[in-house]
């Protein structure tokens, strides 16, 4: 038993190596199996695909993910300070795992559901009191009356996008990898600023 567990990990932590520096369209079975030194056939027979072993390391990093999450929404920070710091986060994650955005898509396109325990998820997110805090400050009127989904949407939109059009921006302007990640950090604060401005503006522009 401890043979299979240690060989299922290892298998794991070299796909995990292999998906982050190649992607999951930039590597093979075959190039997994090398990482791990064994054979492809083992690695088949553990896992049975290449899409099976990514959908396994997608739901861990997901879940280290939602953890983070769940320690930003727990924290004694303002409502504002939380969603800065979420936002940060986000471009943290995505800058390490940049595939998992267009994976999800992907899966979604083949099972709408994709291991995505959407009732599990909110149910963590509603027990860290984020949304009653929302509806709090609304009521206060010291954020923007946009509901959970306007809010969510608006993190994912810029938050995700600029790593899922990376190859597009970078032909467009001629930017080499280097050049697009000195953007992107500039760009997380344009966002972060341009996000929390909307969703907490000032008195005199909310009048």
């Amino acid at each position: 038993m401890c043979k299979i567990s240690s060989t299922e990990e290892k298998i794991k932590e070299a796909a995990n190596r292999v998906f982050i520096t190649k992607g999951f369209s930039g590597c093979t079975s075959r190039e997994i199996a090398k990482e791990a030194g064994m054979n492809v056939a083992l690695v088949n027979y553990y896992f049975r695909s290449k899409n099976q072993l990514f959908l396994i390391i997608y739901q861990a990093v997901m879940n280290d993910f939602m953890l983070s999450m769940m320690d930003v929404f727990s924290t004694d920070l303002s409502l504002k300070e939380k969603i800065s710091l979420l936002i940060d986060r986000e471009y943290e994650f995505f800058s390490k795992h940049p595939e998992i955005p267009a994976f999800i898509l992907n899966e979604m396109s083949r099972n709408k559901n994709a291991g995505i325990e959407a009732h599990e998820i909110l149910n963590k997110l509603a027990s860290t009191g984020v949304f009653t805090e929302v509806a709090n400050a609304q009521l206060k009127g010291e954020m923007r009356q946009v509901d959970m989904v306007g809010i969510t949407m608006i993190i994912m939109a810029n938050c995700q996008h600029p790593f899922m059009a990376r190859l597009l921006t970078q032909q467009l302007h001629g930017m080499t990898d280097e050049q697009y990640d000195t953007q992107i950090i500039k760009h997380k604060e344009i966002i972060k600023e341009m996000i929390l401005n909307y969703l907490f503006p000032t008195k005199s522009a909310n009048e």
